[in-house]
C-alpha cells in the first residue's frame, strides 16, 4: 500500500479518477518542474499507466481509497485467488478453470469440458469471457484445437 496525505480535486470521486479526465495538478510549479525533468512522461495518464502494467505482469489493477487521512493506493500480488475471482464476478467454473491453469501451467477447450462437465459452445463461452472479459487469461497456439489458455503474464 502506498499512502499519501494529499486529495482528489473538490467533486471528485475514485471513479471519476478511474475515468478519462483531464489533468489537475495540486501543485502546478512542481508537477512542470517533473514534467520538465522527465519524470512525468505525459499528464493525466498516471491511473491508465500503473493499471496497464499491473494487466501486463499478471497482476490486477490496483485499488484506490480516499479517506479523510488521505490518499491510498493498493497493489495486490495474486488475483489467482477463489476469493479475488468471485469478486472479479467469474462464475464457478470459470474460477474452477483459472485455478485449474495455475495449478497446471495451461488449458484447452477439451480440457474445460472434461473439468466442469459442459458443452463445447459453454466452454468455448466461457474461455472467450476470461480473455477479453476478465482478462485472467491469454490464447496461445493455433486458433481451433489447438488454442491453449495460459494465465495472463505467464
Amino acid at each position: 500500500m502506498i499512502w499519501n496525505d494529499g486529495h482528489l480535486p473538490d467533486d471528485w470521486t475514485i471513479q471519476t479518477l478511474l475515468d478519462k479526465h483531464s489533468s489537475k495538478p495540486f501543485n502546478p510549479d512542481i508537477a512542470n518542474a517533473l514534467f520538465r525533468s522527465g519524470y512525468i512522461e505525459s499528464w493525466g495518464r498516471g491511473i491508465s499507466k500503473m493499471t496497464e502494467q499491473c494487466f501486463n505482469f499478471g497482476l490486477p489493477a490496483p485499488l484506490f481509497f480516499f479517506k479523510s487521512s488521505g490518499f491510498w493506493v493498493e497493489f495486490r500480488k495474486d488475483i489467482y485467488t477463489y476469493n479475488q475471482l468471485k469478486e472479479l464476478g467469474l462464475n464457478e467454473r470459470q474460477i474452477k478453470a483459472v485455478l485449474f491453469v495455475k495449478e497446471n501451467g495451461k488449458i484447452n477447450n477439451s480440457d474445460y469440458q472434461t473439468l466442469n462437465n459442459v458443452s463445447k459452445a459453454t466452454a468455448t463461452r466461457d474461455l472467450t469471457e476470461l480473455v477479453e472479459k476478465f482478462k485472467a487469461l491469454d490464447r496461445t497456439g493455433e486458433v481451433g484445437a489447438g488454442t491453449t489458455y495460459i494465465l495472463i503474464g505467464s
